[in-house]
């Protein structure tokens, strides 16, 4: 069904006649007045398990601590709001996303010049899959009612800096590849020419200094524990990949 998450007639005729939904939403300025509206929805049909994802830089935050991204803000507002609503929610933190800053900022410099450039120094990083977190939250889904009012933090099977996945996308590719930091500010300048949304940008220049700050470097077994399967590595997520990160061969002109 299509509709529009902000208009109460298509949430009305999304939820109604559902007792299981899952919420989730790209990267938004709206994205808080858009959780309440399916939240207010969602309660007044009664729906027995909201399954909302949210991010895990929340853990870290409080009434009292934030982050400059907006989209932070956002998500921990929009967990507050729903922990207030009284509706039955399993919150889902998933850490970074492999097709994110691996699989959608990475493959231009990985092809051309066979280096990962990222500003992220040397901090430590464990990105999960989407596929992943798929799993784990259609596991929610299957059975939620064990999982009310908890919350599951999602990340990949380990948590290195960038040197040690350049060796990985290595392995994966079968040539050298490294690892360059860029700073932060260049960066940023690309991403809005290329029409990235300011407010995405902003996002995505936080996540890139609290990568170089060390709070990326995490590690969950939640992914294991909702699956029961381990979750997917570096260089196989890059393996699975490979055509994105290889240049296509030149065709010679006679």
């Amino acid at each position: 069904m299509v509709g529009d998450l902000l208009d109460l007639d298509s949430m009305h005729k999304a939820i109604a006649g559902c007792e299981t939904m899952y919420f989730g939403m790209s990267v938004s300025d709206i994205y808080l007045a858009a959780t309440v509206n399916a939240a207010a929805v969602a309660k007044h049909h009664r729906v027995k398990a909201f399954i909302n994802m949210s991010q895990m830089t929340v853990s870290q935050m409080s009434i009292t601590e934030t982050t400059p991204s907006p989209q932070h803000k956002l998500h921990w507002l929009a967990e507050q709001a729903l922990n207030w609503s009284g509706l039955p929610v399993v919150h889902v933190r998933p850490t970074v996303f492999l097709e994110g800053f691996f699989l959608t900022l990475t493959p231009d410099s990985v092809r051309d010049s066979n280096q990962i450039s990222l500003p992220f120094r040397e901090g430590k990083t464990s990105p999960v899959a989407v596929e992943d977190v798929a799993r784990a939250i259609t596991a929610l889904l299957t059975n939620p009612q064990p999982h009310i009012g908890k919350i599951y933090h999602l990340t990949g099977p380990q948590s290195e800096n960038m040197h040690f996945y350049a060796q990985e996308y290595s392995k994966a590719l079968g040539r050298t590849i490294t690892f360059q930091d860029i700073p932060v500010e260049p960066w940023r300048d690309a991403l809005l020419k290329r029409g990235f949304p300011v407010h995405l940008v902003s996002h995505l220049v936080t996540m890139a200094d609290l990568h170089r700050a060390g709070r990326y470097d995490r590690m969950s077994d939640d992914v294991r524990t909702l699956t029961g399967q381990e979750p997917l590595s570096v260089q196989e997520f890059v393996r699975k990949n490979a055509a994105t990160f290889t240049a296509s061969a030149k065709v010679k002109e006679a």
